[in-house]
């Protein structure tokens, strides 16, 4: 049987081409998904600033939670960890611990913290680097080592050690004044020495040194440091001494690191990125998954109705219906053999520029090192393999089964009823969709969401091409009457679209997918932005809002702006995120001070009046999963590890615009790796405009006063740059999904190669051929588009419904007409170039 699957592949090269397309896809999406999900799971995040110390001490930077089960009389003990939001400081008295260790030359403490070089002098206006700065104590620098080309060691407060690389682009040099803006109002600083690092500029971050009193007050954390690098004595035994060490802190939230476990603790937002990274890659492979067993079991269904003469005369011939099975099967598994192994190596390029294209984004550190073993790659072959055979299996159930007449019957002229079976199976789907759909309108947060909008989407596209042979048939009985306007070449769509709805329905179901799944994609995230933007405008009571770029409006500027004449209420914005539990939750940290005057979150329960450092504010989102009410204690762990406990005072409506959970400023500011505002409410009596406001904050640079529109503006840039990383991730299926439409339109026109000569032969122009075709394409793109245009609408209207509480998803018509378009030129496309192909050929030739 092998060998007759073998010469069955040499002699319909073409037929087959279809289908190791679609297979070489799908290797390559999971190959390139499963290399991610590997990143996420084991991939090393390279130190810089402790590259000279090989064993770093740092605190815990996860928030655990301990499970303990009664079951069937044995008892389980579980143990999770979720990372925190902020970087978890070590009481500097552990220093001492550390030096007291034997074979500890120097126990080196660390403070780290956000300073940026922001301009020269009395010029303040200079750029912010595009890449994260940090401020160190001098004393630390012997941890990478920094090494002075010039000048010497910062001695008093006022002066600086910069990095090679930031002189160089700002062309700063000993003696040089530069504006340095840090967590306290910015101060101008002398530079008094260039350092570089051993291995060369460090590629992540910039570096300012100051002395060890500048860097603590700077910091912010007094009695607390960043780390520990510790410098073993000469000859010590790395992994011994880091065992000491683990001994003599036990009982404490103290870890030592050594290797490449020493990254986590400089670049903790890289550890993560892990997770982040875990979830990407599996949400695109899965639906990855979906999206390629519809358009595999598709592709295969095409290719073996065009083969039904073929499976016609080996059923006369004697062949039984499982050595049709098994020959079909073998075909499918050479096939995917074939396509998974050139799929999976090519999937490997894939994964690399997805994770460079996701460090452009910011959503991945360029620290976290990509990581890949042969697995992923094994596991695509395997999918391959598994989905090729399943394909074809499912695809020649009634190709294996039917008798010889009636293949050849239906190899000429298809029959006009659809199979019970495949009715069934269909409405089960749409059933299914209908559930999903009602699921979907009853979810309130994205995590839960996101993944049941997309297998809804996947879910209605199967019941679409389930059901596509029937629908098809309503579609010609609904166009037939405007393409017979068509004369000739209308005459002969509506004919073919008339007799041959399995081919119609092969073609339309790819491009619904397309259609569906593109618009889902992007209004998805227009939902959501609009909504978060239209909350936030109607709940922001301030005239003005002062802004800046990295780090943030120190308080320092809020100050100022209180003095000015007519301000009435200053409210001082600081974000971060908030463990309940393991749950993490978006939240901010407000002025309390006139807050109601600033800021109104459309309260629904109890009242903002009073609110204080023990207070919290909560959407009702949260205050539902959460079960509290006014008058509730929610006990939190803070962006840093610390534990609150804080009373409900409030439950407000507004979620999607300010966040799950709301707490004072101080208190959040105590616990946040950068104090700095990330946006200043102003509210006044009219007599303070923006020039009397601007002249307020002219110190401080990168502080802009910004009006409604222009505040809402920069949310809704920050929202598209976090909606493209989605765009990207999604692309790849969207792409593979767009490929599917011109392979499958491509094998269906390019089989009709003796229907073009039959109609040459009796008289048919080149002409009204291509005609004809063009007009059978535009027909497909018209139901696709309905189709999937229904079944995204069904989908964002549901999603609209659970997050927004309104059945009103944001569309973009622009952007819509532009989808149906790019679909429209794929499927024009991949009908125009075979036929012309076709019809190259004679007629007679092309007949015999």
């Amino acid at each position: 049987m092998l060998r007759y699957a073998l010469q069955t592949l040499r002699a319909r090269k073409g037929g087959f081409a279809g289908a190791f397309l679609a297979l070489f896809c799908a290797a390559a999406l999971v190959t390139a998904c499963g290399v991610l999900l590997e990143t996420g799971l084991r991939g090393e995040i390279a130190t810089e600033r402790y590259a000279a110390a090989p064993i770093v001490v740092g605190a815990d930077q996860n928030v655990h939670q301990t499970t303990v089960k009664e079951k069937k009389g044995k008892t389980k003990v579980k143990n999770k960890a979720k990372p925190l939001a902020e970087r978890v400081w070590l009481p500097d008295t552990t220093v001492r611990t550390v030096r007291q260790v034997p074979g500890v030359r120097a126990a080196v403490p660390e403070v780290t913290f956000p300073a940026y070089a922001v301009g020269r002098g009395a010029d303040r206006s200079g750029p912010l680097s595009g890449k994260p700065s940090f401020g160190h104590d001098w004393a630390s620098a012997v941890l990478t080592p920094f090494t002075l080309t010039e000048g010497r060691a910062p001695q008093t407060d006022g002066d600086l050690v910069i990095d090679r690389e930031l002189a160089g682009r700002m062309g700063l040099k000993p003696g040089s004044s530069v504006t340095v803006q840090s967590t306290r109002a910015p101060r101008s600083y002398r530079v008094t020495g260039i350092a570089a690092a051993q291995d060369g500029d460090l590629r992540q971050q910039t570096s300012l040194f100051f002395t060890t009193a500048e860097a603590g007050r700077l910091a912010g954390h007094p009695g607390q440091i960043t780390a520990i690098g510790v410098l073993p004595e000469p000859g010590a035994d790395t992994g011994a001494l880091a065992t000491n060490l683990a001994t003599a802190l036990q009982g404490t939230k103290v870890q030592v690191h050594t290797g490449a476990d020493r990254g986590p603790v400089e670049f903790p937002d890289a550890a993560k990125a892990r997770i982040k990274l875990v979830s990407m890659g599996g949400a695109i492979g899965g639906t990855s998954l979906l999206v390629a067993v519809l358009v595999v079991v598709g592709t295969f269904a095409l290719t073996i109705q065009q083969r039904y003469r073929e499976i016609a005369l080996l059923r006369a011939i004697a062949a039984t219906p499982k050595q049709i099975r098994r020959l079909i099967g073998r075909e499918a598994l050479l096939v995917g053999l074939a396509a998974g192994a050139l799929g999976s190596v090519a999937g490997l390029p894939v994964a690399y520029w997805l994770h460079a294209e996701f460090v452009g984004f910011g959503a991945v550190p360029d620290t976290l090192r990509i990581a890949w073993s042969p697995f992923p790659m094994f596991a695509a072959v395997g999918a391959a393999l598994l989905g090729g055979w399943s394909a074809a299996r499912i695809s020649a159930r009634r190709a294996s089964r039917i008798r010889p007449a009636e293949a050849l019957s239906e190899a000429a002229m298809e029959t006009r009823t659809s199979p019970w079976g495949r009715l069934l199976a269909g409405g089960l789907f749409l059933a299914g969709g209908i559930v999903l759909l009602v699921v979907l309108s009853g979810l309130r947060t994205e995590p839960a969401s996101t993944p049941v909008t997309f297998l809804t989407v996947v879910v209605l596209a199967v019941a679409v091409s389930l059901l596509g042979p029937l629908l098809a048939r309503i579609a010609a009985a609904v166009l037939a009457v405007p393409l017979r306007a068509s004369r000739i070449g209308g005459h002969l769509a509506a004919a073919n679209v008339r007799t041959n709805s399995k081919r119609l329905s092969a073609a339309v179901t790819p491009l619904a997918l397309l259609v569906g799944m593109t618009c889902t994609v992007i209004f998805v995230q227009t939902t959501m932005g609009h909504a978060a933007q239209q909350q936030a405008s109607a709940g922001n009571r301030a005239q003005w809002v002062l802004g800046a770029a990295a780090p943030g409006v120190p308080g320092e500027a809020a100050a100022a702006v209180r003095q000015v004449p007519g301000v009435t209420a200053v409210t001082e914005v600081v974000r971060t995120s908030v463990r309940v539990g393991l749950s993490k939750y978006t939240a901010q940290g407000v002025t309390p001070a006139g807050l109601t005057t600033t800021w109104d979150p459309d309260v629904t329960q109890g009242t903002l009046r009073g609110f204080g450092d023990g207070d919290i504010a909560l959407s009702e989102v949260a205050a539902d999963g959460l079960g509290v009410r006014p008058g509730s204690t929610v006990r939190l762990t803070l962006g840093d590890g610390t534990p609150a406990a804080l009373k409900v005072t409030a439950v407000y409506a507004r979620g999607l615009g300010f966040g799950d959970l709301t707490m004072s400023h101080d208190l959040v500011a105590r616990h946040v790796d950068n104090p700095l505002a990330s946006a200043v409410l102003v509210a006044t009596d009219g007599r303070a405009d923006r020039a009397a406001l601007g002249a307020a904050v002219k110190d401080f640079p990168g502080v802009a006063v910004l009006d409604h529109d222009q505040a809402g503006a920069v949310q809704a840039e920050v929202q598209q740059s976090n909606a493209e990383v989605n765009y990207l991730a999604m692309g790849l299926v969207l792409a593979f999904t767009a490929i599917a439409v011109v392979n499958t339109l491509a094998m269906s026109t390019a089989d009709r190669s003796r229907e073009f000569a039959l109609l040459r032969l009796v008289g048919t122009t080149r002409r009204q051929v291509l005609r004809m075709l063009r007009l059978e394409a535009l027909t497909v793109v018209l139901v696709g588009a309905v189709l999937g245009t229904a079944i995204a609408l069904a989908t964002l209207t549901a999603f609209s419904l659970g997050m927004t509480g309104a059945a009103a998803p944001r569309l973009d018509p622009a952007g819509y007409l532009l989808i149906v378009a790019l679909a429209a030129g794929l499927a024009l496309l991949a009908t125009a170039l075979p036929a012309r192909l076709a019809l190259r050929v004679r007629p007679a030739e092309a007949i015999g």
